[in-house]
């Protein structure tokens, strides 16, 4: 696809045309690759006429069950999507966290359709959007059709930016006063939780830009700053400074750098030097 259609803030409905431009081509071609699965790309994507209905259907479609049928959920998403468009731009932009950080996606169909984290981040999207409605039952029971269907918890009343990337996802729990900015990447297995049974802000503010790598554990009532990066297995009990790189059981830094973005490079390593 031509990297101008890629665009991270290039917003609105001739990105979002463009995005669904390149989708569809996509699954036209993939239908001739590989057309034992003709009738996916057909009920996911050919047989729509929007990245809005496209999505609404193929999610609804994973997550409904026998209390709230797949028709029941496909509305929700469309309420949501027409009452909220914001929440599409929003979408848009994870999905192109994907294809612009996981060397394993080469196209943009491949979250649509393929990666469960993506699925997730979605889902709560809009089990957001009914929390804000004041809709918490029917906000948490989607919560509860995520967990099951993607093994991934997070609270609808949680506040996610844009440009989000779950790799992988398996085992993500993100507590209810969380909070996460714009282009963050998070591997598996973390969780953003809280410390102690008291109420309002308990669990952590994460900024913008920030790579929390697999299996790291941040808890409490702390700040994470832009741009820093959570080693693997840490265990993160304060506040991390902007550009820092924290490891260690518990979390300390090792590293500074002022000129990456960790959310953008996916680099576990350790390794960088303070560049002040």
């Amino acid at each position: 696809m031509a990297e101008q259609v890629l665009k991270r803030h290039e917003l609105g409905a001739n990105r979002q045309q463009r995005v669904w431009q390149s989708i569809v081509k996509e699954a036209k071609s993939a239908t001739v690759r590989e057309p034992d699965m003709a009738s996916l790309f057909h009920s996911t994507v050919l047989n729509h006429s929007s990245f809005r209905d496209s999505i609404s259907f193929f999610l609804s479609s994973i997550l409904a069950d026998t209390n709230v049928p797949s028709m029941t959920i496909q509305s929700i998403f469309h309420q949501a999507l027409l009452s909220e468009p914001m929440i599409i731009d929003q979408m848009l932009d994870d999905l192109l966290a994907h294809y612009n950080r996981d060397p394993a996606c080469n196209e943009t169909i491949i979250p649509l359709l393929y990666f469960k984290g993506y699925h997730a981040i979605q889902s709560y999207r809009i089990a957001h959007w009914l929390w804000l409605q004041g809709r918490h039952q029917l906000a948490l029971y989607l919560r509860h059709l995520m967990h099951e269907h993607f093994d991934v918890d997070i609270h609808p009343a949680a506040v996610l930016g844009s440009g989000i990337m779950l790799d992988h996802a398996t085992g993500l729990v993100v507590g209810e006063t969380a909070v996460i900015g714009d282009d963050v990447s998070i591997l598996h297995d973390v969780t953003l939780g809280g410390s102690g049974n008291q109420n309002g802000k308990r669990h952590p503010r994460v900024g913008s830009g920030v790579l929390i790598s697999a299996g790291a554990k941040l808890l409490g009532n702390i700040t994470v700053g832009d741009c820093a990066k959570i080693g693997a297995g840490s265990v993160v009990l304060v506040d991390v400074p902007a550009h820092s790189t924290v490891a260690g059981v518990p979390a300390r830094i090792v590293s500074k750098s002022r000129n990456k973005v960790p959310a953008m490079e996916m680099d576990q390593s350790l390794g960088g030097k303070s560049r002040e």
